[in-house]
């Protein structure tokens, strides 16, 4: 199930400690950003994905010497839109045609 502002596990890139604080380095449709233990496979909001500290945090990965961009472009494949993999419901040609003829 694709959470819209919470982080699950299979989003995550990989650990990082940055000042003695665990993060996990997620991707999402937005791109990168960092997640702490808390508000990982919660049904609480992460307000690391939705809110403005991503601005800062390619300098924050190139401190920690690592490359956002890079780190972005290959982990791409992590990334889950809504709507995608989700079981759809079946249409009986039948009757949706009818529903057509009903206007």
């Amino acid at each position: 199930m694709i959470k819209r502002f919470g982080s699950t596990s299979d989003m995550i890139i990989q650990s990082v400690e940055e000042n003695g604080v665990q993060y996990f380095l997620v991707i999402d449709e937005k791109g990168l950003c960092l997640a702490t233990q808390k508000y990982l496979d919660s049904d609480l909001a992460d307000p690391n994905r939705y809110s403005s500290p991503r601005v800062g945090l390619p300098a924050r990965l190139a401190a920690l010497q690592l490359d956002a961009a890079a780190l972005a472009g290959a982990n791409q494949h992590r990334v889950k839109k809504i709507g995608e993999g989700g079981a759809k419901k079946k249409i009986n040609p039948l009757k949706a045609s009818r529903r057509g003829m009903k206007a």
